[in-house]
């Protein structure tokens, strides 16, 4: 389970790059109920999305020179600096050098082996988010990778993540769950996902997709095709997972959508993140 413990390796940030930013925050605040908070000039423009007074990610304006428009998942580090030299010691590359963002934190980017991008954030002022695991939130993050045990080596080497297959319910074939090291069955909180399986997410190569938990998924799809949204993924149900699918803001941004088959536990952080 994905937890707002500070545990190292886990996924403890998101945000979203988008070139339209008033539209993407008319569509998450109409999908989710999230609440758009303005970073000062200090920030460049950086923004806070919440949902009751507790941060779900963050966002960004971007050019279509700059980048796609896309979600980035992040991971916590300790060090950002000894993440960094662990990514390049490990085959993969260093997007943008760890970089102190005033005191709220360090953040960093990278590619992996197969260049799929993700983040990193070593908290200080700014723990991470604020809310896991409700709807609304943050509750899974899958990896689309050509190479699913290259790509646990990796992982394993840069966060001392540790990988275990499961059977799925019924029969046919095995899911590869992603946990920080020494969590147990319980701390699971992603997963590895060969990048054929899945003719949909092949399309856009390997890469990280997060996944935000919904009342009735369904009707979530609904609400997001009605917002200007696409489906990508038709709803699929699967036994002691859940009913889950995959969309598209009206920019493009990819993400999931799930109802979990067993009511999420709420993680909240004790915190605020300071006012930017």
């Amino acid at each position: 389970m994905l937890t707002t413990r500070g545990v190292t390796g886990e996924p403890n940030w998101i945000d979203l790059g988008t070139p339209g930013l008033d539209g993407a925050i008319a569509f998450y605040s109409g999908l989710f109920g999230w609440e758009y908070r303005p970073g000062g000039p200090e920030t460049g423009g950086y923004g806070l999305f919440t949902l009751g007074g507790k941060t779900v990610g963050g966002v960004t304006a971007v050019t279509a020179e700059h980048a796609k428009p896309s979600w980035s998942v992040c991971f916590r580090s300790p060090d950002a600096h000894v993440t960094a030299k662990a990514v390049e010691q490990a085959g993969g590359s260093v997007r943008f050098a760890p970089t102190d963002i005033l005191d709220f934190g360090t953040m960093a980017g990278f590619k992996d082996r197969a260049g799929a991008f993700f983040g990193l954030w070593q908290p200080k002022e700014v723990l991470g988010l604020g809310v896991v695991g409700v709807a609304g939130s943050l509750c899974w993050a899958e990896l689309y990778t050509p190479d699913v045990p290259a790509a646990a080596a990796f992982y394993g080497a840069v966060f001392g993540w540790e990988t275990e297959r499961t059977p799925f319910p019924g029969g046919g074939g095995s899911y590869t769950v992603i946990r920080p090291r020494g969590g147990g069955e319980e701390a699971g909180f992603g997963g590895l996902v060969p990048l054929d399986a899945v003719a949909a997410r092949a399309v856009a190569g390997p890469h990280w997709l997060p996944y935000f938990e919904v009342d009735d998924c369904d009707a979530a799809v609904a609400e997001v095709q009605r917002l200007g949204g696409r489906l990508t993924l038709e709803p699929m149900e699967m036994a002691g997972v859940g009913t889950f699918a995959d969309v598209a803001d009206p920019d493009g941004a990819e993400f999931a959508l799930i109802k979990s088959a067993q009511p999420p536990g709420t993680q909240l952080r004790g915190t605020q993140p300071p006012q930017g």
